[in-house]
């Protein structure tokens, strides 16, 4: 979304991030509130209007690409993509049992990470081939024809009639965000999603200006999923018999590293220049390999950490309460959405900045420090490992005393 409200809408790199910022970071903070709506008026009728506001938001977004006309296309996909989140776990939730009900969470995950492969994989002939725009057109026909799906065969089931209001999940919001040791969980874990959130806040545009755009930032992201996808469960069973703060805190102890090795790009254009030699007569740039490797590692750090980080939050919530608490589990991507794209437009202005701001003679020199962009991150992930094994080591105490 930053490369289309940059390239094609004409918002600056600070403007675009915190715009794409403020909608990611709705559809975290969202599903609570339309999950609640999504009770009173059924699954059926909510999934329909979900599809129906992505339709609508993707086509305005390609069709009308203007400033005036892009905010309220984004609020659209917004919330479209919050009733989305609430109703799919909602589904889950409400026709399976404790005997399948871990195996239907594993394949909707899977379910998500193919969609999010396959659809960056499609994407980057799109943009090559047809420009930016199609691929808002191409969003909102597959959304068109998942409408179209759920009416004819997605039925409604029995459920238990929700009760709660929105005044009473906006109360529940207040009661976590009023736990200190949760808040504090939330904060620390923000750090590691920070650095998650630079796949789609400053890696697009990095990789376009210091490579080419030629480059794939498309296929590049596709790497994440694929290593979650073949890791996670290897993972997940190695650390079965270690505390879940074990198991988070090597994932956070990745970050950094994976942070350092996207920085690391010179240190091959040092050795090999433009084109490192690869297996038989494919190569790459040295960027694109080295994103690949710090996407790799954070692919790993993911499935160190989210399988076991609602094991562990839960655990923090008072006894009784870990359903309410849990309900807002996803808050550190909310705020990791805001200050991670907040922080990219910054950083992208003031080491990798747009070429059309450019003047020729600037062009040759504007990217000599581009990588710089990513010790910052590193930092960020070093403070937010530190800060985690300070925490277990003070939530140790305190449950010891108690």
């Amino acid at each position: 979304m930053t490369l289309y409200l940059s390239d094609i809408v004409g918002f600056d790199d600070i403007d675009a991030a915190w715009i794409s910022g403020f909608f990611s970071a709705g559809t975290f903070f969202l599903p609570p509130f339309t999950g609640a709506i999504a009770d009173k008026i059924g699954f059926r009728k909510s999934i329909l209007l979900a599809f129906s506001l992505l339709s609508v938001g993707y086509f305005s977004l390609g069709a009308l690409p203007y400033k005036t006309t892009v905010i309220p296309s984004i609020i659209i996909l917004m919330f479209g993509a919050s009733f989305i989140k609430a109703i799919i776990t909602g589904t889950v939730a409400q026709t399976t049992d404790t005997n399948n009900r871990a195996r239907a969470y594993s394949i909707f995950y899977a379910m998500v990470n193919i969609g999010s492969f396959s659809g960056k994989t499609i994407a980057y002939p799109l943009r090559i081939n047809l420009g930016l725009e199609s691929i808002n057109y191409f969003s909102a026909v597959l959304c068109f024809v998942a409408l179209i799906v759920v009416f004819f065969f997605y039925k409604n089931f029995k459920v238990e009639e929700s009760t709660k209001t929105m005044s009473e999940v906006w109360r529940s919001f207040l009661k976590v965000v009023t736990n200190v040791r949760l808040l504090m969980l939330i904060v620390i874990v923000t750090g590691f999603w920070i650095i998650q959130q630079q796949m789609y806040a400053t890696m697009p545009k990095y990789v376009l200006r210091t490579v080419g755009n030629h480059a794939s930032p498309e296929w590049i992201s596709n790497v994440n999923p694929l290593v979650v996808m073949t890791s996670v469960l290897i993972i997940t069973h190695w650390m079965k018999n270690v505390k879940a703060i074990v198991s988070m805190n090597v994932g956070m102890l990745l970050m950094p590293i994976s942070a350092l090795l996207m920085a690391s790009s010179p240190i091959l254009y040092s050795i090999y220049g433009n084109s490192v030699p690869l297996i038989g007569s494919f190569s790459a740039h040295p960027v694109t390999i080295m994103l690949i490797a710090g996407i790799v590692v954070q692919a790993l750090a993911e499935s160190f950490i989210s399988p076991r980080y609602f094991e562990f939050f839960s655990l923090q919530a008072p006894k009784g309460e870990e359903g309410l608490y849990l309900g807002f589990g996803h808050l550190h991507s909310f705020l990791a959405s805001i200050l991670g794209f907040g922080l990219s437009g910054y950083l992208l202005t003031i080491y990798c900045p747009d070429p059309h701001t450019l003047t020729p003679d600037k062009m040759s020199t504007a990217y000599v420090d581009a990588n710089y962009i990513w010790y910052y991150f590193a930092v960020i992930g070093l403070l937010a490992a530190v800060a985690l094994f300070i925490y277990e080591k003070i939530v140790s105490k305190s449950s010891t005393k108690a």
